[in-house]
């Protein structure tokens, strides 16, 4: 079998194979180039498990982030992706280490928040509530929420009652309050329909150059991590590859991650891994 992704010979653009359909979808070669240049570190993690119910999810994990890196992680249902990501966060135990510069100051996107649909809970309470937490000014909050899209009607809007493109703006935003240097974001298009992933990773890759923020964020989108990633961390409960994603992301890798039955399959100039359902 041809390996999914590959370099299109007397071409300038890099392509990615869609199973045994054969079809290509090619992305600009100069969209996964990446400067070697000095940056300082912002976090070193060797050696990272972590046991749930004496389970182990997550296997002897060893990697570093450094100041504007756009690390993507990948890998199959229940290889351990968000248990990491809360492990980063100290939201959950684990051994090994986890070492955050102290010049790194840390935004958080989850897939969700608890909210009862019924609640009136809005994004103007949780961004007041966070600016008074961390005693920054409302204004700034207010600059935020201009910069995600969120407008007067959206901010006071139940959270449950929002559609799945306005709540996760108002996450990103919420994220950002306090002026983060490193965003940590797990699968920020999970709740949004496929028209509006398109203008959610837009609204993340502008943002990661307005700010010049480093991030590690969750996808299972192999055109967005060919497109903005400048490294990609294969998961499946250990580390499988980690590199940048034309060198790391061979088919060999994706089989490992993702067994042999891996297949990858198109929607809205998207890549996306598709796996088997188990029976």
């Amino acid at each position: 079998m041809d390996d999914p992704i590959a370099t299109a010979p007397g071409s300038d653009t890099n392509a990615a194979r869609l199973g045994d359909r054969g079809k290509l979808l090619r992305f600009p070669a100069n969209s996964i180039r990446v400067k070697t240049l000095h940056r300082m570190s912002l976090l070193t993690v060797k050696n990272l498990s972590v046991r749930i119910e004496d389970k182990l999810i997550v296997d002897d994990v060893s990697f570093d982030l450094s100041e504007r890196e756009r690390l993507s992680i990948l890998g199959p249902n229940g290889a351990g992706k968000t248990v990491l990501l809360k492990a980063l966060l100290n939201l959950i135990p684990s051994t090994g280490k986890i070492g955050w510069s102290p010049e790194a100051r840390i935004g958080y996107v989850p897939q969700k928040i608890d909210a009862e649909i019924h609640l009136p809970l809005t994004f103007n309470d949780l961004f007041q509530a966070k600016c008074s937490t961390l005693r920054v000014s409302i204004h700034d909050a207010r600059n935020v929420a201009e910069s995600v899209g969120l407008t007067k009607d959206i901010l006071a809007t139940p959270v449950g009652h929002l559609s799945g493109g306005q709540f996760q703006r108002g996450l990103i935003g919420f994220a950002l309050i306090g002026e983060p240097n490193v965003l940590l974001l797990d699968e920020p298009t999970a709740s949004v329909d496929e028209p509006g992933e398109e203008h959610i990773y837009e609204l993340i890759h502008r943002l990661q150059e307005e700010r010049n923020l480093a991030s590690i964020m969750v996808s299972h989108d192999l055109s967005f991590v060919f497109r903005y990633a400048t490294t990609v961390l294969c998961l499946n409960r250990q580390r499988v590859c980690f590199g940048s994603p034309r060198d790391a992301l061979s088919h060999d890798v994706l089989e490992k991650l993702y067994g042999e039955s891996v297949g990858f399959y198109a929607h809205d100039h998207h890549v996306s891994v598709s796996q088997p359902v188990q029976s």
